[in-house]
């Protein structure tokens, strides 16, 4: 199917009315969801979030262009289910302990549904146990935030937590945190916005 380009401008816009009225327009015309999914709402969010790396529109656009994919989102998901469609992988995101900024977790889980992930929003303040206790239940992919100096400290208390855990995958991010404090403490990827963050989650799962 080609891209439905009503749909796509309404998520680009961040109209969260029209994404909801087009996406059921859809529905009710027997059109494909999984087709529509790939060619026309996640090519939205991904043409948003390169213009987020090109600082050619900022968090806030971002955010009301994900809660318009959501509003699509919500509206297939049922029929995506009932058709079997499997998510790409199943990730776990959350800030570590000691912090409670949200903004660019919440804003990275957003993009990541939009791409097709199923996402374990663990919220903030989180401890290296609760991230082990989401590996335990089949994530793959866990991902922590930090705004603070302070805070991106704990980071690689949970790296060591995880240590041993050869089947997960751990990203980081946050306006303090870098590659090479990546590397220092043995994440396997840094993220430097919000589509940086999908495009490496892609890569670990061989997306192409």
């Amino acid at each position: 199917m080609a891209r439905n380009q009503a749909l796509f401008d309404a998520i680009l816009g961040g109209k969260r009315k029209d994404a909801a009225r087009i996406t059921q327009e859809c529905v009710d015309a027997n059109i494909n969801v999984q087709e529509l999914l790939n060619e026309s709402m996640i090519p939205a969010m991904r043409e948003m979030g390169d213009r987020f790396s090109r600082n050619e529109v900022f968090v806030p656009e971002m955010l009301i262009a994900a809660r318009a994919m959501k509003a699509g989102l919500e509206i297939i998901e049922p029929l995506l289910v009932q058709s079997g469609m499997e998510p790409r992988a199943r990730v776990a995101i959350g800030t570590v302990k000691g912090d409670l900024h949200d903004i660019g977790k919440n804003l990275v889980a957003m993009m990541l549904r939009g791409a097709g992930y199923d996402v374990l929003d663990l919220g903030v303040d989180i401890e290296a146990d609760k991230f082990a206790e989401a590996a335990d239940q089949g994530v793959k992919i866990i991902m922590l935030s930090a705004l603070l100096t302070t805070t991106m400290q704990y980071m690689k208390e949970v790296v060591d937590h995880l240590e041993g855990r050869n089947d997960i995958k751990i990203i980081i991010g946050g306006a303090p945190v870098t590659a090479d404090y990546a590397k220092e403490i043995g994440a396997h990827a840094y993220g430097r916005d919000a589509n940086d963050a999908v495009k490496i989650v892609d890569a670990l799962v061989g997306v192409a």
